[in-house]
């Protein structure tokens, strides 16, 4: 039996559309994390930007130790947001193909629920309106059941998903957010040095290959590390007005309290 809806709070959605927006050519993958309540709805609170060891358009790859460290980050997370924390579920992206999950997605879906029963997966696509010629984003929860009426080993079960806004973004997912750049660069530095470390290679392709380098983490930057910078700093200025209004209105309490106190005393004295 599948979940009754998946619960996405609007900053771990952020996350996610930002990992994946992050590039046009590839598919992104990472983990979402929270809980699963009593009425079977699985709640996601953040996500984990996890390290692609392949990466195409319609395939990833990761490290097996990365799901592995998982576990590590559950019990992090529980001691720093003080909420039951799990692994509920993963994401990844479909760029300009699909919002539906493959036959692959449906195993690897399959497998994660032979773990934990309410295991949910997270897809997202963008492409282009050709008739507007304006972009547009699809995104869907699933699950896999046991196919009983096709050719299929399993089936699709759409789960509905419902956005819970924030007014605030949580500490967790502002940590992933900072991830972001650092996970990017270790991804271009690990097929850099792959690469690199092929005996057979002349001069010429190493310099040319470091030269492939470069561009990828000048084009991070462009593309990543300014806009998130940016996004960021308005944060942080966000924040300082909130924190000054918040002093304001605090010091008009303690004067508040101030006359009290010194009507209370007066009808005393």
């Amino acid at each position: 039996m599948a979940l009754q809806a998946a619960h996405l709070e609007v900053d771990a959605f952020l996350v996610c559309m930002v990992h994946a927006l992050s590039t046009e050519q590839e598919g992104v993958m990472g983990l979402c994390l929270g809980e699963v309540r009593a009425v079977r709805i699985a709640h996601i609170r953040s996500v984990i930007i996890l390290l692609r060891s392949d990466k195409r358009k319609d395939q990833v790859g990761i490290p097996p130790e990365q799901l592995l460290a998982a576990s590590t980050e559950e019990e992090r997370l529980a001691k720093l947001t003080g909420q039951p924390t799990r692994v509920v579920g993963w994401y990844h992206s479909h760029p300009h193909i699909t919002v539906w999950p493959s036959h692959i997605d449906l195993c690897t879906q399959a497998m994660y629920q032979m773990l934990y029963r309410d295991f949910v997966g997270l897809i997202s696509c963008f492409g282009e309106v050709k008739s507007t010629k304006t972009g547009r984003i699809v995104f869907t929860c699933f699950q896999s059941l046991q196919a009983t009426k096709s050719s299929c080993k399993y089936e699709r079960v759409e789960i509905p998903v419902h956005l819970i806004p924030h007014t605030d973004m949580g500490k967790a997912c502002l940590e992933s957010m900072m991830a972001f750049s650092r996970i990017l660069h270790k991804e271009e530095q690990n097929a850099f040095r792959k690469i690199h470390s092929l005996s057979h290679l002349d001069p010429i392709t190493k310099i040319h290959n470091g030269s492939v380098f470069t561009k990828k983490l000048c084009s991070q930057m462009l593309i990543v590390g300014g806009p998130l910078m940016h996004w960021l700093e308005g944060l942080l200025k966000r924040n300082e007005e909130r924190l000054q209004a918040l002093q304001q209105e605090k010091q008009k309490l303690l004067e508040e309290l101030a006359a009290l106190e010194r009507e209370e005393q007066n009808l005393t004295a």
